[in-house]
């Protein structure tokens, strides 16, 4: 069935963002007494908002942060990712496909629109995207919730069924789900959660190239 709308996720979709945050958290978590390492971070944390995130900190170390801590996180973040950010091999040839066929494609991340700029900016797919950025930040609710979503497929005039969602995380997927929207999980990380990303009901995929096929695929 061919997509009316591709809705991508921004990091570890468009820019190659995950391990370098999920090497910060680790930091951050193992500093404020909880070891864990860049993978577990990324098991437990990729896809949510860091507001979201702040919660399941403050159960597994028992501490209570500061409300500002997401904003510490983000500020942490940002200053990494101004020193250059690769965009995802392949996906400059997957939106050019798209063009090609005149099917349109916006972005709906967790992350707030600063970052978004940053790392889209710094990977030089920004031009390409900037009038069709969407944020959790503009939502009652993050991923797992289809919020973000549906915000895409309704200002983009779309119905949620005839949108697919590119994902690489378990909360993108139920998103995606939620919304009643097909999911493409990219599981090129070893990091991912490909089972339960496959029980939730996506379509798994390593490497971009392979993307177009199986959105157009007539099966």
């Amino acid at each position: 069935m061919k997509p009316g709308l591709v809705i991508f996720d921004c990091d570890g979709v468009l820019v190659d963002t995950e391990r370098m945050a999920n090497r910060t958290m680790a930091a951050i978590v193992t500093d404020l007494g909880y070891p864990m390492t860049g993978p577990q971070c990324q098991q437990q944390f990729m896809g949510r908002t860091l507001e979201n995130v702040q919660e399941l900190v403050e159960e597994l170390t028992g501490r209570t942060l500061p409300p500002d801590w997401p904003d510490q996180v983000r500020d942490r973040d940002l200053e990494a990712f101004k020193a250059g950010v690769d965009a995802i091999d392949g996906i400059e040839a997957v939106l050019d496909d798209l063009n090609r066929r005149e099917v349109p494609y916006c972005v709906a991340s967790s992350g707030k629109y600063r970052k978004m700029h940053t790392t889209l900016g710094s990977s030089g797919l920004l031009p390409r995207l900037s009038d069709r950025l969407f944020s959790a930040e503009d939502c009652e609710k993050g991923k797992p919730a289809p919020d973000v979503f549906l915000l895409a497929a309704r200002t983009m005039g779309h119905r949620p069924e005839s949108c697919a969602v590119v994902e690489d995380s378990v909360p993108g997927v139920l998103a995606a789900r939620a919304a009643g929207m097909r999911a493409f999980a990219f599981v090129e990380d070893p990091a991912c959660d490909r089972d339960a990303m496959r029980a939730a009901g996506a379509v798994l995929f390593e490497a971009m190239a392979e993307l177009p096929d199986l959105l157009f695929s007539k099966t």
